[in-house]
């Protein structure tokens, strides 16, 4: 296929780096080993705003399409591809992985020495169409919508990676799970009580503990008090609790290890809100603490969790789903904290164009 496309296109105009809604990009030619995909959902995500604003750890080149989760129809194959065919439905796991280096081999494919994310060092699914390697797709489940599966790509592996593969999650444990309203959240809880867990979520609003509630959580504190540490503590008998699931950062750092049990554990996997955070060394040893670093999801974690959610035990959660042109009040919510689940882009809702920056 030929031609042109809408997409959002993070590009520099008159020395300002901004998103701008382009309607003639060439649609992109997929290789021998790709499918071209009709973008029918592509979720929101806080790589997009580190992109964005050039927090990335390397510089992205612009002009740039984001979108990391994503989900459509193939209406191209590429020359080499043998197992897709046009009309397929399917979601792109995006930790793209070369298969053949001492990670993958092992299966560890989120280690991968050549390793990239889709719609981060490639583009991704921020417009009508996106290109990605056949080898990263899967068939979208038949009970869930495109929607639906693109908002599990990234979150509901990650949360999968970080609870089983990294802190060992066990039936009993008193789990903490911070910001439950986040997208990795609403997941975290979830899969927090299938295992077994007693599960404490805390979230910044009423409204949002009343939904954590609603996952699972057997009970709720609000992080935006000054002791809601001390408040997870005095639930646990003043104990604290075995696994912390913390990916926030700097903002919740301290409260999350004052509410960590002796020979507990907290899993991280992000720091939006500040990646510098303090530590007593001395709380660390004594109290035998492990802190562990957990970074996206294997293909297994990716499969496994696409497994729960066509069998219904985890649940994706979608709060809105804008336009392409709806992109600036869609990443303001994100910012803004103003989500519980996901946000959702449907390219072929678009309309408008211009700047949207």
């Amino acid at each position: 296929m030929t031609g042109t496309m809408r997409a959002l296109r993070l590009r520099e105009v008159d020395g300002k780096i901004g998103l701008h809604l382009d309607d003639d990009v060439p649609m992109p030619t997929p290789r021998p080993d790709e499918v071209l995909l009709k973008v029918r959902a592509c979720g929101l995500n806080q790589v997009d705003l580190l992109t964005r604003d050039g927090q990335t750890p390397a510089a992205i080149p612009l002009p740039h399409i984001s979108g990391t989760e994503v989900a459509g129809d193939i209406v191209a194959v590429g020359a080499a591809v043998t197992d897709w065919q046009i009309g397929d439905a399917v979601v792109v796991d995006p930790i793209l992985h070369c298969g053949t280096c001492s990670f993958c081999e092992q299966g560890d494919t989120n280690m991968c020495l050549k390793g990239r994310v889709f719609g981060v060092q490639t583009f991704g699914g921020y417009a009508e169409y996106a290109a990605a390697p056949a080898k990263q797709l899967i068939r979208k489940p038949a009970n869930l919508s495109y929607a639906e599966a693109a908002s599990m790509a990234v979150t509901g592996p990650t949360a999968y990676h970080m609870l089983h593969r990294r802190a060992g999650i066990r039936a009993g444990e008193d789990v903490l799970i911070i910001a439950a309203g986040s997208g990795i959240g609403v997941i975290g809880c979830q899969l927090a009580a299938l295992t077994g867990a007693r599960v404490i979520a805390t979230a910044g609003s009423q409204e949002k503990l009343e939904q954590a509630k609603a996952l699972g959580a057997d009970f709720v504190v609000n992080h935006s008090n000054a002791d809601w540490a001390d408040e997870v503590r005095r639930l646990t008998g003043g104990r604290g609790v075995h696994l912390v699931f913390e990916h926030v950062g700097e903002a919740t750092w301290n409260g999350s290890l004052h509410a960590l049990a002796r020979k507990g554990r907290l899993v991280t996997c992000g720091g939006h809100s500040g990646f510098m955070v303090g530590m007593n060394l001395w709380h660390l040893f004594v109290k035998e603490h492990s802190i562990l670093g957990s970074f996206a999801a294997t293909r297994q974690d990716f499969l496994a969790v696409m497994k729960l959610a066509t069998e219904g035990a985890i649940k994706p959660l979608i709060q809105q789903v804008f336009p392409l042109d709806g992109i600036m009040e869609a990443q303001a919510l994100l910012e803004r904290r103003a989500v519980f689940g996901k946000l959702m882009i449907d390219p072929t809702l678009v309309s408008g164009g211009g700047d949207v920056r």
